[in-house]
């Protein structure tokens, strides 16, 4: 509930009655790591903790499913360096344009993009416990423009998901583009989403996919021979198997 009346992000008086918003689209608040109640007693270890998996996720209406696996570490940073997402108020441009946004952090990224590709690949030299990559996209919607997905507190039944895939718990079906849950394994019977909506979750057609190994192919051309030859590697593999 706002309150009565406030100073806004622009410095003016506020009121409910305002007509405008009170924060800046991009706004935040932070609060002390300290005050999750369930954060791990070796949050301020510092030799570290040993990470299970890590998770990129995207804003995209169509064009990537609920959640899926990587198949490798390779695959996992092909997955993060393939990302597209919808524009949003965190960058320059116009609200709800798809454009590359690789590992979700292009407004963020400080040195050349092909490097950082590179920094994490040399990674499966340098550590003993790789961790499993998944990638998530809440943002899903419906021929009616509607948000397929409910979010905030049912995202916990894709966490479930993945940490049952950490411990190797629950299977996952094999696709062209990646490692895809049975809908059953993430328990959205009660949600009682309408069947066409639940198909929508999991689903990538062959047509939209193989649009997307083509965007990636123009892409990736102005990395030219600094793209590493994995991330290559990982396009050949998906078309191959998309056009099978």
């Amino acid at each position: 509930i706002p309150p009565k009346h406030l100073i806004d992000w622009r410095g003016k008086f506020w009121t409910p009655a305002s007509g405008t918003t009170a924060a800046h689209p991009n706004g935040r608040f932070t609060s002390p790591a300290a005050n999750c109640p369930t954060i791990s007693p070796d949050w301020e270890d510092p030799a570290g903790v040993i990470l299970d998996a890590i998770i990129f996720g995207g804003r995209r209406s169509v064009g990537a499913p609920l959640v899926m696996q990587s198949k490798s570490w390779e695959h996992g940073v092909f997955l993060g360096a393939t990302m597209v997402s919808e524009q949003t108020a965190a960058a320059e441009g116009t609200v709800g344009k798809l454009r590359h946004d690789p590992f979700a952090m292009l407004p963020f990224a400080g040195y050349h993009m092909a490097d950082y590709w590179q920094h994490w690949l040399n990674m499966a030299e340098k550590v003993t416990h790789l961790p499993k990559v998944f990638r998530v996209n809440w943002f899903l919607k419906n021929e009616s423009g509607n948000f397929i997905w409910p979010g905030f507190s049912e995202n916990a039944r894709v966490l479930k998901w993945i940490m049952e895939r950490v411990q190797n718990r629950v299977s996952a079906n094999d696709t062209p583009f990646g490692l895809l849950p049975n809908l059953a394994d993430l328990g959205v019977e009660d949600l009682n989403l309408p069947k066409a909506d639940s198909a929508q979750l999991l689903a990538m057609p062959k047509d939209q996919l193989l649009l997307e190994i083509d965007d990636n192919e123009v892409y990736f051309r102005q990395f030219g021979s600094h793209l590493p030859e994995a991330i290559r590697n990982e396009l050949e593999l998906e078309l191959e198997a998309a056009t099978l």
